[in-house]
This record gives C-alpha cells, structure tokens and sequence, in this order.
C-alpha cells in the first residue's frame, strides 16, 4: 500500500469521526482505584505477608520504589560507594510493575536487549528477542542480589509520609508498618504503572461472580501458573475481560484457548503489529557484547527514532521501522525541498501506509470478516501505545473467543451475573479488568505520599501549577531528594529503562561528589531550575499530547496538554538531545544549577 493508493484526506475523516465517538467529558475521572470497596481487588496474592518490628534506623540513601528505579539506582549507588541503601517497596519482592504482572503471556514490548537494565553488569543473556515475566521477575531479583540490595529491603510497604528535617540535614521517612527512619537522601521511582484502576462501570461493585484485575491474577481460580501452564480450571468457564490495551493483547490468547467462552469487550482497538519473537542466540550474543555494549544500544535505538541517518540499526523493531520509513521518504526528496513542512508530510504518510498495512493484517488473519473489521484501529500508530503480537489476532478465530464492540460506549452496566452492552446482558462466571494503571493523575497522588521540603512546603504546592525540576531529577526546595521518571528529561516513552538508567547515573555520581567532598546537602538554584522549565516549555511537545488522537493516556484521555500537565514533557529537542547535554553535564565535574552545601 502506497500513499498514492491511499485518500488521506477520507483517512483523517474516519480518524477524526472514530475520535469524537470516545471522547468522555469525565476523562481521567472515568477510572476508580482498587481501594475502599475495592480492597479486596487489590491484595497481594502472589506473596505472603510476614510482620516484623518498625524500623526506626538511619540510612544514607532511601529509595521509595523497588522496580527497575530502585534496583538501578540501587545498584549504581553501591558502585559509587555508597553502601548504607534501603529500598522500600508495596510488594513483596522486587520488580515494580513486573512483580504485579503475571497474567499469562506477559512480556516486554520492547526489544529485551535495551529493556533489561544491567545486562552487561550482571552478565546476563536474555533468552529471547522480547523475554517473558518471569524471566524479567529473575532479572530483578538477579539485581538485588548481585549488588546486595535485599540486606536493607523493606517489602510489603507503603511510605506514608517524607519530610526534610533542617536541622539535622536528613529525611523522616514513615511507612504503613509503623517506620520512623531517617535517611540523608531520598530517591523516588514509584513509577507510572503502579496504581491499579478499574473502569468507573455503574454496578462494578455488584458482580457476584469472580472478578479480578489483570495485575492481581488469581491462577488459584483459572488454574495455571506465571510460567505458562494451562488455565485448566476455565474449561467449563464463560469469562469476560474489559480492556484491550497491551495487556489484553499478551493475555486474550491464553484465555481463548482455555475458557469454555471468551467475551472481549472492546471499546477502542489496538493497532497490532507483527512481533516476529525469537530466541536469542549465544554465539551472537557473545560477539556483539563486548565492553559498553549495552550503552550502545541505548544510543542506536535513540538514533533510529531522532531526524538523523543512522547507518545502522541494531533492534530492529516496530518501533524503529516507522522511523525507517520515515527516512526512506526524506532521502527520496532532493535536500532543496528539506523543509519542516516536508519532513511532517513525510511522518504523516509513512503513518498512513504503516497503518493501512496493520489493517489489512486483521482482514488477513482473523476468519470472520465482521469481527476483522472491528478490530481494525482508526488513529496514527503513536496515538496509543503500538502493540505487537502473532497471536492476539488469531485467538479470535478460537470457536469459544467473541468480540464484542461496543463502538466506542464501553460496556453500560455490571450485573449480579455479567455486563451490558449494546443494550444486551452477557452472563458470565468470571469478569478480568484489564484496565492498566492510573496515569493522568497528580505525581503525589499516585505516589501516595506527598514530600515536604523546606520551610513545610509539601511537594503538591510546589507543583501546584505544573512540574517544576531541574533535569526532571531535582527541585529546588528538596534539597538531597532525587525523582527518576521521564518528564522534564528524554521523556522517551519507546524504552523507559533507558531514562532510568540515565537517571540513575546522575544521582550516583552528584551524590558521590557530595559524599566525597563531605557536602551535608545538594539542591538546584532556583535560577538553574528556572531556566530548565523555560527550556522544556519552548518546545512544540510530543505528538503524545495531540488532541486529534483517539483519547486514551497518552493525549490525557483527550485534553490533550493543559497548562499544567504540558509540564511533562521532554527536551525540545527530543530524547537523543537530552541524553547529550546530561551526559555532558556529568561528565564536567562542575554540576552547573547544583548548589553543594
């Protein structure tokens, strides 16, 4: 399919009417949490609870947080020297996100060689080209055991509450187990995709049959096990899932196969692409890591997705073939003709074929024309996060696997025995919320805690008017207090590991500095923090924030960017330009916009 076979002005009709179908006055408030009448949804099921004393120690560095934020900075802070580290983590082990995810069929969904953290550091090899859960879940514990992070792990806990204590120069850390430590740093990588919600359906609390969310997966009632077992206990079961985002797309196949009947309830399709999963050779692996490998990959992935000519692209996935794509048309136009108003026609058409051809694939793949049809995803390729997967679409032609579309509408109602939708109860045994976690909120209200730095400002007033740091890692007025999340940074949303790493690298070595040197704290200026915001906010933002996208969390359910949240974007000049300048910064010695006390 080629742009000249294509009506791009009837493609971005269809687009903007399938758009205005899914616009929601409600927007991120359509989403409840699982608390309250919902805390049953919400325990651990994975990991027994075991009681210990409060703690009321002191550390050097505490870290709230114990996924890939935690174990990398972890990790980092004990190569620099730093040996006193408390990682405080809700779950019962390490992994974050990865410790909660154990639907079946769950894997990384971008290319395992830069989505694992510290690969050339621990050694490790992953088995295949995007690894599953439990291998990730290894990967971590791997981290924490290498760099000897579980000594002073505090799991199956919740920071309450932090506050910056002036005259002794530390931080009172309190937790939901009755903890009153202090720390003379802090670190906070609680992560995008920690809070559970469900969808706010009138009647989610009356179902009186099984229900569960996607990250609380109950095998005690499907059967089976995170390593792939089969779900034997659903064959005589009529099971519905709501939600058919990339965590619907890893576990429908399963479902499909082992359920008496599967109903998937689908207000907005996924674009699906081609996954093309595949071991990964030893030999290979062994003539490509040499020293640095890893940071090497990192910077090719980068530079496969900037407006550079890479020679070279090492992953090779569905995230750098748009960008391929895209170069493809920029070198078949003369230089003369360069301009921005080309490079974007060239953007928008290599998206239109791209996703003319995702299209296509569900007429090919999926047996029923109807169901093909309404599968088929009317937005850009980076409206929503892009899915890939060989089998998602296949499990549709399971005799026991039915769509149901709802247009746009969602499903109505929940019953005592099923949902609504279409007008039309379904009765099911068993409903699975794959509904992800809460994105568009406040950072504090999905931390859970809400910092107070100096002179008892608490971190919301400080951000009452949107994000306010230097480098996305610092703010002025909490001194010796670090963040690791994307925005006001690379903001690279294709491989967040990468921003953690980075992160990770700048707080080890400033906090080294000040260690060595003997500095009681470390702040920005407020100048320095100043001048960082005004740098973030001259650019044009991310395509992410695009209104004329189907909502969903990455335009902020279809606000799109509002005064406060444009806050939270990257570098004006993209992910690879960040991670230029941070790495400058580093490497200076001089730490410009840090006042060392």
């Amino acid at each position: 399919m080629t742009v000249s076979t294509l009506d791009k002005d009837a493609l971005k009709q269809k687009y903007a009417e399938e758009r205005d179908k899914r616009l929601r006055a409600d927007g991120n408030a359509q989403y409840v949490r699982l608390e309250g009448t919902f805390d049953d949804l919400a325990a651990d099921p994975y990991t027994p609870w075991t009681d210990r004393e409060p703690v009321t120690d002191h550390v050097t560095f505490a870290f709230i947080g114990g996924g890939f934020a935690g174990l990398v900075v972890g990790a980092r802070l004990k190569q620099a020297g730093i040996d006193s580290v408390r990682i405080i983590e809700k779950g019962g082990d390490f992994g974050g996100t990865w410790y909660w995810n154990r639907y079946p069929g769950a894997q990384c969904d971008t290319a395992s060689m830069i989505y694992l953290p510290l690969l050339e550091e621990t050694g490790h090899m992953p088995s295949e080209k995007y690894v599953h859960a439990p291998e990730i879940r290894d990967h971590c514990g791997r981290i924490g055991q290498q760099f000897g992070l579980y000594d002073q792990a505090l799991f199956h806990t919740e920071v309450t509450g932090l506050e910056w204590q002036d005259d002794a120069k530390h931080w009172l850390v309190k937790t939901s187990r009755g903890d009153a430590f202090t720390a003379k740093y802090i670190g906070m990588g609680t992560g995008p995709l920690h809070v559970a919600k469900l969808p706010g359906i009138d009647g989610v609390e009356t179902f009186k049959g099984k229900a569960f969310h996607t990250s609380r997966w109950d095998y005690a009632y499907t059967g089976g096990s995170p390593d792939g077992a089969p779900m034997d206990r659903l064959k005589d079961k009529r099971v519905a899932i709501i939600g058919t985002g990339a965590t619907a797309v890893q576990c429908v196949p399963h479902l499909a196969k082992a359920a008496k009947e599967l109903l998937v309830f689908q207000r907005t399709p996924s674009s699906v692409d081609v996954r093309n999963n595949e071991p990964i050779d030893r030999e290979w692996f062994d003539s490509i890591a040499s020293p640095g490998w890893q940071q090497r990959w990192y910077d090719n992935f980068v530079d496969n997705q900037s407006q550079g000519f890479p020679e070279e692209d090492y992953v090779m996935d569905g995230w750098t073939e748009l960008s391929r794509r895209i170069r493809e048309k920029v070198r078949a136009m003369p230089p003369t003709q360069w301009s921005p108003e080309t490079l974007l026609e060239a953007f928008e058409d290599a998206d239109f074929e791209k996703m003319e051809e995702i299209r296509k694939r569900c007429e090919t793949v999926v047996n029923d024309k109807e169901t093909a049809e309404n599968l088929k995803a009317w937005y850009r390729q980076l409206c929503k996060r892009p899915c890939f997967h060989d089998q998602y679409l296949q499990a549709f032609n399971e005799p026991g696997a039915r769509l149901i579309h709802t247009d746009g509408k969602g499903v109505e109602r929940i019953t005592e025995n099923g949902l609504i939708a279409n007008g039309e109860e379904y009765q099911v045994d068993c409903i699975i919320y794959a509904s992800g976690f809460e994105v568009g909120s406040d950072y504090t209200a999905r931390a859970g805690f809400d910092p107070v730095g100096r002179n008892g400002v608490a971190l919301s007033e400080a951000w009452a008017q949107g994000m306010r740091t230097l480098h996305g890692v610092h703010v002025h007025g909490f001194p010796n207090a670090f963040i690791v999340q994307p925005s006001q940074a690379a903001n690279l949303i294709s491989n967040v590991p990468h921003n953690i790493v980075d992160h990770a690298n700048t707080i080890s070595t400033v906090v080294a500095h000040a260690e060595t040197n003997g500095f009681q704290q470390v702040e920005p200026t407020l100048a320095a923090q100043d001048a960082w915001v005004s740098l973030v906010l001259s650019g044009q933002g991310m395509m992410i924030g695009n209104t004329e996208c189907t909502p969903g969390y990455y335009n902020n359910e279809g606000a799109g960017l509002t005064e406060k949240n444009r806050h939270q974007l990257g570098h004006p000049g993209g992910a690879k330009a960040f991670f230029a300048h941070i790495a400058q910064w580093r490497d200076s010695g001089r730490f410009d916009g840090l006042d060392f006390t």
